[in-house]
């Protein structure tokens, strides 16, 4: 059962009001989120289809997986998409002590920083919480220590294996507008409806005028 709906609810949104949820925007413009890369061959293939349309995206990155795969951060990198940190081991906050909370993020901010040094103005400091979860404490922490803890206003569930790759591209082409920020996975096993989905999202949304920018 999904803990949360596909587009997060107003109530939530003002309850959480200091974490990002959506873009106030006067132009048509979508901001899609990856989650849990770099993977090798996901990630870059959702690099390849992001470049046919143009489009700029925001990577929340698992430190380890920047550790393994350094040479597909450098391509998030070049192609000037958005790097966010995704904590170094992908830790659910709710049952994490929170000074390892806070440590594990910290480090994969110091690799994040490390690996874009020569672009300081792309350094941003967004993070985004595995599984949406995190303590109030961890977060008040967090963002005293200057990060933007950014959420979403839609998450396809694209991960989820019972669901069928045509729900999930049902879940974001229903609940997307302007100014939405929406979370697709750059993983393994959300591959299946990622990659059905996401081309189909670019596509519809670019004939209507769109466009689709980083953070």
């Amino acid at each position: 059962m999904p803990v949360f709906p596909v587009k997060t609810p107003k109530i939530i949104q003002r309850l959480f009001s200091k974490y990002i949820w959506k873009k106030a925007s006067s132009s048509k413009t979508i901001y899609l989120t990856f989650d849990d890369g770099p993977t090798p061959k996901i990630t870059q293939w959702t690099l390849d289809i992001l470049k046919q349309y143009q489009a700029k995206a925001t990577f929340f990155c698992i430190g380890q997986n920047i550790k393994k795969h350094p040479d597909i951060f450098k391509s998030i990198v070049e192609d000037k998409h958005t790097v966010g940190n995704h904590t170094f081991n992908h830790l659910k906050g709710w049952k994490t002590n929170t000074k390892t909370y806070i440590d594990n993020t910290d480090i994969t901010q110091t690799l994040i920083d490390s690996k874009i040094k020569n672009r300081k103005s792309e350094i941003k400091h967004l993070f985004r919480p595995p599984f949406g979860k995190i303590k109030r404490k961890q977060a008040k922490i967090l963002i005293n220590k200057g990060y933007k803890i950014v959420m979403w206003s839609v998450i396809s569930y694209d991960w989820e294996q019972k669901l069928s790759p045509e729900q999930c591209l049902k879940n974001v082409l229903k609940h997307t507008t302007s100014g939405s920020i929406v979370v697709f996975h750059d993983s393994v096993k959300a591959s299946r409806n990622m990659q059905f989905a996401l081309p189909k999202v670019l596509e519809h949304f670019s004939q209507k005028g769109y466009q689709f920018k980083a953070l």
